[in-house]
């Protein structure tokens, strides 16, 4: 075997098998795990998906937003373990896979089209959802009790 194949094959496992299908322009909603000492909360972080980069393990994605009147930005990795959920909000329709051009806008230049689908893709789509969620429930159940086995040690 070679070294990129023992590679890939680590990577396999280490990725998520249920991810939400999101495209650049989608408003999304992703729950982050903080852990702050020995407690651990749940961060939310709305905005537009304005960049995908990458394959694999490291692919990584970019979602902008606007609060306050400062423009925000934040890069999250796909499979990263800190990542509790995405929540897909309204799918927008863009003709480009960068919008980095969103980063100077406000007000309604900011806003994409959003993007109609029929109700057979939109059934499709909630239903993959639903599936993400319940994989992501599973996944807080496992490290909840992790921590009481050896809570009880």
């Amino acid at each position: 075997m070679s070294k990129a194949s023992i590679i890939q094959k680590l990577e396999q496992g280490q990725q998520k098998s249920q991810v939400c299908d999101f495209r650049v322009g989608d408003s999304i909603r992703v729950h982050t795990r903080i852990i702050e000492g020995e407690k651990e909360r749940v961060q939310v972080f709305a905005g537009t998906v304005i960049a995908r980069k990458g394959s694999g393990l490291s692919e990584t994605f970019s979602v902008h937003r606007v609060a306050y009147g400062e423009g925000m930005e934040r890069v999250f990795l796909l499979h990263s373990p800190r990542i509790a959920k995405i929540e897909l909000i309204q799918e927008g329709s863009v003709r480009r896979s960068k919008l980095y051009y969103l980063r100077g806008t406000s007000g309604k230049a900011s806003k994409v089209k959003p993007r109609f689908r029929s109700k057979t893709s939109r059934a499709a789509l909630a239903a993959n959802n639903a599936a993400v969620e319940v994989s992501g429930a599973e996944l807080n159940q496992e490290p909840a009790q992790a921590s009481s086995a050896t809570n009880e040690s």
